[in-house]
């Protein structure tokens, strides 16, 4: 199927079965099979590794990977491309392969997906979890986001997204992409650009350049975060308003739990300049930052 995943083969597939890309659902195909197989050279697969993969679309990543894998999960919300990469996955029997939508809302997998990763690490050794996948842009936001706190949480994720969104993950303090995704990613993973993808590698071309972004999972960055939940949802809260000064957000945040002199104790106690924006903090000030707020709770 990977050997095949061109423009000719797809339209013609595709007309056979009455099928037209939804925009909606990010359904943009990697026409270039160099690049298919660079993804998979880059996640640096094994046969220890089960790999998540969000958007099965016809199976031609899939079928890259299931040979070299002890399992592939992959997810697919479009019932007529679920049919299709069924028919093209129906060799490999280490591929479970589910049809709906992976999020349950923007903040949560839908069970389905855990539950079933669970299944599969537990039936062999020394399994372990990994992303790969053309992720839909539509998703790849809170796929990634939320698969950090998730109760399983791969290894590595290597991906195609928009380029935007690799920037905003690796994105250094004071630049306009930096945010609450970027302390996010940086306090648990190491991110590594791999490559930049023109629209003319997919079908349909999107309107944005795109990349294969790797993240790696460092067990020694996340040792730091007591609390994961509440340090996501605290970055969140304080970057709502990134341009206002740190001072009137945290007073702003916390209106009901916190007082305006212990807010401004806070601030004094890490030596923030009284006109500090959340935009200047790096992840070990941003650690700091939650870590004195939730004492004060």
């Amino acid at each position: 199927m990977a050997s095949r995943q061109t423009i000719s083969f797809l339209t013609r597939r595709f007309r056979e079965v009455g099928f037209e890309p939804v925009s909606r659902h990010g359904q943009n195909f990697m026409i270039d099979m160099n690049l298919q197989g660079m993804l998979v050279e880059a996640a640096k697969l094994d046969p220890r590794d089960v790999v998540l993969e969000v958007g099965t679309g016809t199976g031609a990543l899939t079928s890259l990977m299931a040979p070299r894998v002890a399992a592939v999960i992959t997810v697919e919300i479009d019932q007529r491309l679920f049919l299709m990469a069924s028919e093209e996955l129906v060799d490999f029997p280490n591929v479970t392969m589910l049809s709906f939508d992976v999020l349950h809302n923007k903040n949560r997998f839908d069970p389905r997906v855990m539950e079933t990763i669970g299944k599969v690490l537990a039936e062999g050794e020394d399994r372990r979890l990994k992303l790969v996948a053309n992720l839909p842009y539509s998703v790849a936001t809170p796929v990634m986001s939320n698969l950090l706190s998730a109760e399983h949480v791969p290894q590595s994720m290597v991906v195609t997204v928009q380029k935007e969104l690799a920037e905003r993950m690796a994105a250094k303090p004071c630049t306009k992409d930096y945010g609450a995704l970027s302390i996010w990613v940086q306090s648990q993973c190491r991110i590594e650009l791999v490559r930049l993808l023109p629209p003319s590698v997919f079908w349909p071309r999107p309107k944005v350049e795109s990349a294969i972004v790797r993240l790696d999972l460092d067990e020694s960055l996340r040792a730091r975060i007591p609390d994961r939940p509440v340090f996501h949802e605290f970055v969140r809260s304080v970057f709502l308003h990134r341009r206002k000064f740190l001072r009137g957000v945290l007073v702003s945040a916390y209106k009901d739990r916190l007082s305006k002199p212990q807010v401004d104790e806070v601030i004094q106690e890490l030596g923030f300049a009284a006109d500090q924006r959340a935009e200047q903090l790096d992840v070990e000030q941003m650690l700091a930052l939650c870590a004195a707020v939730q004492k004060r709770l």
